[in-house]
């Protein structure tokens, strides 16, 4: 099972973050800034048995990309993919849907508002702490790269989400109580 989803739009602009400055010079962002660069989008999808995150950088987000992802991902894994995404219009493009019947990858689609059940949502709120919090990059490129540093190290130090264990709590200290 992958969980996928898009990241973005990732503009050029200063971000705020926290940092280490000497007292009383803290490091200044320019006041505004024009997005004559274009915006880009992270395609990402979450891997929960082994905590892995792949994801491709693009310009733009329709279901050619999606297609993209999944073909990457389809030569990645050779078992049967169950892949939990949202309500996102280019998820349900019908050449999108025939083309992942035809490669054994299941589509699952959320329930509309419900984006917060898809654990990859949470991966997002790390990478953009680590990756762009605190950054003012000059170039889609820069920042590319410091994405898929972060991608890197994560994956280099991925851990199996666990799931929630409910332990049987054994009470043999409580007296029997007789009616």
């Amino acid at each position: 099972m992958l969980c996928l989803d898009e990241f973005g739009p990732l503009n050029l602009q200063p971000r705020l973050g926290h940092g280490w400055h000497r007292a009383k010079h803290p490091v200044r962002f320019r006041a505004t800034y024009k997005r004559t660069a274009g915006v880009r989008h992270l395609l990402a999808a979450h891997d929960p048995a082994t905590g892995k995150l792949y994801g491709h950088i693009r310009a733009t987000k329709t279901w050619r990309e999606v297609r993209e992802l999944l073909r990457s991902l389809r030569a990645r894994f050779a078992e049967h993919l169950v892949v939990v995404l949202d309500n996102f219009s280019p998820h349900h493009k019908k050449e999108l849907r025939e083309w992942a019947v035809e490669h054994d990858i299941e589509l699952v689609y959320l329930p509309t508002y419900a984006g917060w059940l898809n654990l990859i949502e949470c991966q997002f709120q790390a990478l953009r702490r680590f990756a762009l919090n605190g950054t003012d990059h000059a170039s889609h490129a820069e920042q590319d790269r410091a994405i898929h540093a972060c991608l890197r190290w994560r994956n280099k130090n991925a851990r199996p989400a666990k799931p929630w264990r409910i332990k049987a709590e054994v009470h043999h200290s409580l007296p029997d109580v007789a009616a």
